[in-house]
């Protein structure tokens, strides 16, 4: 995946005019007030010649000062139609030429994006909505079809008027787990979860009013907002408040990389993300970590306090050894008699169990962390350039990767939020 550009290309002499000035001061004026992330470039040749067989050269022969000029304007293409008609009334002498390309890479200074980007450039057009009265199991079928975990719920002008996430379906539907484990529950499970979903609707889950960004707002101000209220997803609304796009913190990662899966690495990452240029800058130290040997129960209580929902598993040195999660705790009792999909699906918290639970917890406390951790973990060195962990993030579509020193020793955990927060700072 590359970024869509367009470049303009205007073909023009030293003499060319606009309103009494020179074009390319005219053409520079024009973007600048616009504020779109243009770039322009006007270039003089050294000799040319006109439609007219006018010639234009340095010879000492026939000196001429009304040499050819190129201005070259390059635009996210999502800018064009905005930039277009501007320069066609601009150019009263000259040619215009219009094409489309892919750029790999965009880089500006020290800056997480260019300053200049707007949310429209970078955000995942047409995203899945649903209306007030999509019932329950339309709303989670459609969170599961999608890219995103919060499904913008419209008006019946097209607007914004919520949104839902996974965590108002735990909270007001009574969603026993995580949206990304539902794939994996039990066929004898599905019938009354979908049961117990069919009283709701969308108007009765979504949690009103969203926090939106607006089209052309630039993207720096709108990944601000979304670290200072918490969230990982913003609605876009165009000029009429009508939903466009959504834009996610993995959008922003595909835009601070410049591209998205497939690129190569980045060639240089000092402007990867602001001032954090390695993993050790950006990553999060407060991850929980046990030892092989420590009862699975254990891990289990320190993965419901925290917002990571990974305990690291180290050996005496403080080496990663693997990492246990819901996921790897689902793989590892779903077959127990109490059933860890029961538990799931008791409604209760981890901590205060039921009686139903007892072999369960039994089981929990009698197998160790050491024995269902999982072993094959993508991981990165401190010193990894920032640029290439946030690669590997979005290649191979990772919310959290561990980060270890030389040795092998776990040091913290990189997280999308974290990366975000370290190049705002």
């Amino acid at each position: 995946m590359s970024l869509p550009y367009t470049v303009v290309k205007i073909y023009a002499s030293e003499e060319s005019r606009c309103e009494g000035k020179p074009l390319p001061q005219a053409v520079m004026n024009y973007l600048r007030g616009l504020k779109v992330p243009a770039r322009c470039l006007v270039t003089k040749a050294v000799e040319g010649c006109y439609e007219n067989g006018e010639t234009a050269t340095f010879g000492v022969e026939a000196l001429s000062y009304n040499m050819p000029l190129e201005i070259t304007v390059i635009v996210p293409s999502a800018e064009k139609d905005a930039v277009l008609p501007g320069l066609e009334r601009l150019v009263e002498d000259g040619l215009m030429t219009v094409e489309e390309k892919d750029v790999a890479w965009h880089r500006s200074g020290r800056h997480v994006i260019p300053r200049q980007v707007r949310v429209k450039d970078v955000m995942t057009k047409a995203p899945v909505s649903v209306p007030f009265s999509a019932p329950a199991a339309t709303v989670v079928k459609a969170l599961l079809s999608s890219n995103f975990r919060g499904l913008p719920v419209t008006d019946e002008a097209g607007r914004p008027a919520g949104i839902i996430t996974q965590g108002d379906l735990l909270r007001r539907a009574g969603l026993p787990l995580q949206l990304g484990l539902l794939p994996e529950l039990a066929a004898h499970h599905l019938g009354p979860l979908q049961q117990a979903l069919e009283k709701f609707h969308a108007r009765e889950l979504m949690s009103p009013s969203p926090t939106c960004a607006r089209e052309d707002d630039p993207l720096p101000s709108a990944v601000e907002t979304m670290l200072k209220k918490g969230l990982k997803r913003l609605p876009v609304t165009d000029k009429a408040g009508r939903l466009a796009g959504m834009l996610s913190r993995l959008d922003v990662f595909k835009t601070i990389l410049g591209g998205g899966p497939g690129q190569a690495a980045p060639r240089s990452s000092s402007a990867a993300a602001g001032g954090a240029r390695t993993a050790r800058e950006a990553m999060r130290r407060d991850t929980p970590a046990v030892g092989p040997d420590a009862p699975v129960w254990d891990a289990v209580g320190l993965i419901e306090t925290t917002d990571i929902k990974r305990v690291a598993v180290l050996d005496k040195d403080g080496k990663l050894l693997g990492l246990v999660s819901d996921k790897v705790l689902l793989g590892a009792f779903s077959g127990h008699r109490a059933g860890l999909w029961d538990y799931f699906l008791s409604r209760l918290s981890f901590t205060p169990a039921g009686e139903k639970h007892k072999e369960l917890i039994k089981a929990m406390q009698a197998r160790t962390a050491g024995e269902i951790m999982l072993t094959e973990v993508f991981s990165v060195g401190e010193d990894e350039p920032l640029a290439a962990a946030i690669k590997l993030m979005v290649d191979r579509k990772l919310k959290r990767v561990p980060v270890l020193d030389k040795a092998g020793v776990f040091k913290g955990m990189l997280t999308r939020d974290s990366i975000l927060r370290a190049g705002a700072a």
